[in-house]
């Protein structure tokens, strides 16, 4: 695909996501009919509301003619996968409301995210508006990540650390792996002379711009036989976007993501590793390989 179209592309998601994130934020203190999904056994991939739907309507009024245009799938957390990801070149993956839980408590964290993604799995462009901070965070594959319009870089902004930041989803502490993998961060946070803060920033799309904004930082989904540990809507569009800031985004065995995988849209197989910066990630993949 030339630029050219990947450009007009984002501009579509850009404009849909912000229309979208401005219905939901207008629904944020309105009480809200839940119905709930079955297919994990995390809290936060059950609960669906009537904004998950509307922001999906609105979403999808801005794509689904581009789907025709361009010769483009579809895949979006509250439709059925029907498959044509894996048979066009490109896809759509589309999170309409990615942080429900934060939502639903009035809190911040949550998030469209919508990702252009390559049938090999590649992530060609990613967009995720913060509709609580009015923040817009895109990227274009090899064309570097901006917030609100300005190129943005992981850590700019930082300044002096005191903590080295994990930021983790509400499962994790449930995760047999937690207390293992806790005491494998601490020790790593000493090596850096500071000391280790969990922090929970909603879904995991914010987790992702969190991470870039704070130095050093990890998010990390360790994988597991279940399924679960994410989606493929939930990284499309982050993986990109933290890629193009100059921070690392890999499966805990420090290969590419598996954006695109035929078997399952769930991320458990491989689980998920995202660091501030490329040393982290060296030293991150070593607390993984200990956990074996």
């Amino acid at each position: 695909m030339q630029l050219s179209e990947l450009e007009q592309l984002c501009s579509k998601a850009l404009t849909a996501a912000r229309e979208a994130g401005d219905y939901i934020e207008s629904n944020s203190t309105s009480i809200v009919q839940l119905e709930s999904k079955t297919t994990t056994t995390s809290l936060a991939s059950q609960v669906l509301t009537e904004v998950d739907i509307g922001s999906q309507t609105i979403v999808l009024k801005h794509l689904l003619p581009t789907l025709a245009e361009f010769n483009l799938a579809l895949l979006s957390e509250e439709k059925l996968d029907d498959g044509s990801r894996l048979e066009k070149d490109y896809f759509w993956c589309i999170d309409p409301l990615d942080g429900t839980l934060s939502f639903l408590e009035g809190k911040s964290g949550y998030a469209v995210s919508i990702g252009l993604v390559s049938k090999s799995g590649k992530p060609l462009i990613g967009v995720i508006y913060d509709p609580k901070a009015e923040t817009m965070y895109h990227a274009i594959n090899s064309q570097g990540s901006f917030k609100n319009g300005q190129l943005w870089k992981a850590g700019l902004h930082s300044g002096p650390q005191k903590t080295f930041t994990w930021l983790m989803d509400r499962s994790m502490k449930r995760d047999p792996n937690y207390e293992k993998l806790k005491h494998l961060l601490g020790e790593l946070a000493k090596v850096y002379g500071l000391e280790l803060k969990e922090q929970h920033m909603g879904g995991g799309a914010m987790h992702a711009m969190q991470l870039c904004e704070l130095q050093p930082a990890c998010y990390l989904k360790p994988p597991k036989p279940d399924q679960g540990g994410g989606s493929l809507w939930d990284f499309a569009a982050s993986a990109c976007i933290v890629k193009e800031a100059g921070a690392h985004a890999s499966d805990s065995f420090g290969n590419e993501l598996d954006l695109n995988r035929a078997e399952s849209t769930f991320m458990n197989h491989r689980g998920i590793l995202y660091a501030s910066d490329a040393s982290l990630a060296q030293q991150l993949l070593r607390c993984f390989s200990a956990l074996t």
